[in-house]
């Protein structure tokens, strides 16, 4: 039997006839000894277990989830309709303070004293010492959507401008004067982010970045040479993942394209296939980035609101691949619930962009808190020949496909699971109806994943895939096949 690659990313270009790879809650792990068994697997992602759940009919509002770790221990606030909570690490909830807005994003960071959370029209400060809540009246307060903290100074955007402003050194109290404006290019200032003890000035088409120059009085300069051509798509798509930043990019061609900087060096790690995905949604400007550490990998978490998609781009692998909700009345796929991530108490923390639970993503929860999580991997083409205007037919008697088996539970669903394939001979205008094979009841690891007489295709795509509450390792695929004629 000859083996073909079954483990891979999700990559499907503007032609489909080119290739036709998906990937949907499966990532790419490979084997660091390169003495295993497979180069590399396909590994579930986690489930959602639920953590907590507010009241109401709001969902947790976009980035708003934040955790302070200047304390003894780590603690954790969000943002649900229009009220600050703070979550322990049972689950307790506590109000801590009423926002004037009860929808739309939101910013949140701290100077060590402080929490600051802005929502695009007002600011608040929470002092972390005193538990006091105070909407910021300030007069030279002009408003802003997007904050960050640099050397214990809060440094602001002002909606619409160049403008970016800072408060007094680990307080929250402004200054008329403390102000200053980007102007390398006359393009507005839409986000802005620390990095690397930098900051990050992020305008529509270009990005300049700033440093602390020590300056009491005006701290802030720009950093010879730091300037870009590549500005920012989504106001809250940038993320920093260990000492890399990711976001998505616009400049004065065009949008849609996620750039890391890693070692000092900016580079593009979106694919043709992945824009071409993303220039079909409705809009960009909505997209929500964060970042996840697991297991050494090194996750950006891109999801899209209007696209009703989420992407995820392992930095470790350097694949993408697809996070989704199984939709228990259309049975398609949705965005994942996720609409705000943090890590507190150890704890990978979700909000949900639909009601107010929140989740814990944990590998060894097989659903989304009850629901089933369908994980998908579509194959590369397989074809014999060399002419693409010449394939031959090929007769397909069977195929295995290497999983872990013997997962299966010791008694309701799941105890029996299955591995469910489909495939397509014509680039994936139509499929076949589904077939099943054991993943082996608990205990049966010599069973095997295997498919007979599977008829004759010029060219072919496979789709494995597994919705049952188990362990999901895919390690690779053979195929028995035979060239028959042209």
């Amino acid at each position: 039997m000859a083996a073909i690659n079954f483990v891979g990313g999700s990559y499907t270009p503007v032609s489909a006839s080119l290739d036709s790879q998906r990937t949907v809650n499966f990532y790419v792990e490979m084997d660091e000894t390169k003495q295993g068994k497979a180069p590399a697997a396909l590994i579930r992602t986690p489930g959602l277990k639920l953590f907590c759940t507010l009241a109401g009919q709001f969902g947790v509002r976009a980035g708003g989830m934040y955790t302070t770790h200047t304390d003894v221990k780590d603690r954790a606030f969000l943002a649900y309709g229009n009220t600050l909570w703070e979550v322990n690490e049972f689950g307790t909830l506590f109000a801590r303070g009423t926002l004037q807005t009860s929808v739309g994003p939101v910013s949140m960071a701290d100077n060590g004293r402080f929490l600051v959370l802005v929502d695009g029209i007002y600011g608040y400060a929470y002092d972390l010492q005193t538990g006091l809540f105070q909407q910021i009246t300030d007069p030279d307060f002009p408003g802003a959507d997007k904050v960050t903290v640099l050397d214990n100074y809060l440094i602001f955007n002002r909606p619409r401008t160049q403008q970016f402003f800072w408060t007094n050194l680990s307080g929250v109290d402004f200054n008329a004067l403390d102000f200053t404006s980007v102007d390398g290019f006359p393009d507005r200032l839409v986000s802005l982010l620390a990095y690397r003890r930098e900051l990050w000035l992020f305008g529509a088409t270009t990005t300049e970045r700033w440093y602390n120059a020590g300056d009491l009085f005006f701290p802030f300069q720009r950093i010879q040479g730091g300037f870009s051509e590549q500005g920012m798509a989504a106001p809250q798509s940038p993320a920093v993942i260990g000492d890399k930043l990711c976001w998505l990019t616009a400049n004065q061609e065009g949008a849609g394209m996620v750039y890391v900087v890693l070692a000092g060096q900016v580079q593009r790690v979106s694919t043709h296939a992945t824009e071409h995905a993303w220039q079909g949604y409705p809009q960009i400007s909505d997209a929500l980035g964060w970042a996840e550490q697991r297991d050494g990998h090194e996750f950006y978490w891109l999801t899209f609101p209007s696209g009703n998609a989420t992407w995820v781009f392992d930095l470790t692998s350097g694949l993408w691949h697809e996070r989704a909700y199984l939709n228990p009345v259309t049975g398609t796929f949705d965005r994942h619930r996720a609409n705000a991530a943090t890590y507190a108490f150890g704890l990978h923390l979700v909000g949900d962009w639909q009601n107010g639970n929140v989740y814990l993503l944990d590998m060894q929860t097989y659903s989304d808190n009850g629901a089933p999580i369908r994980a998908v991997r579509r194959a590369p083409y397989l074809f014999a020949g060399k002419s693409p205007a010449n394939l031959p037919w090929v007769l397909h008697h069977t195929l295995q496909i290497d999983c872990e088996m013997g997962v299966g539970l010791a008694s309701g669903p799941g105890s029996d699971p299955t591995l469910i394939l489909r495939w397509s001979d014509d680039g994936g205008a139509t499929w076949t109806l589904e077939r099943t094979a054991t993943l082996g009841r608990i205990g049966e690891r010599r069973a095997r994943a295997r498919f007979l007489r599977l008829g004759r295709s010029r060219s072919r795509i496979y789709e494995a895939s597994i919705s049952d509450p188990v362990i999901r390792t895919i390690l690779g695929g053979y195929v028995e096949s035979e060239v028959t004629s042209v």
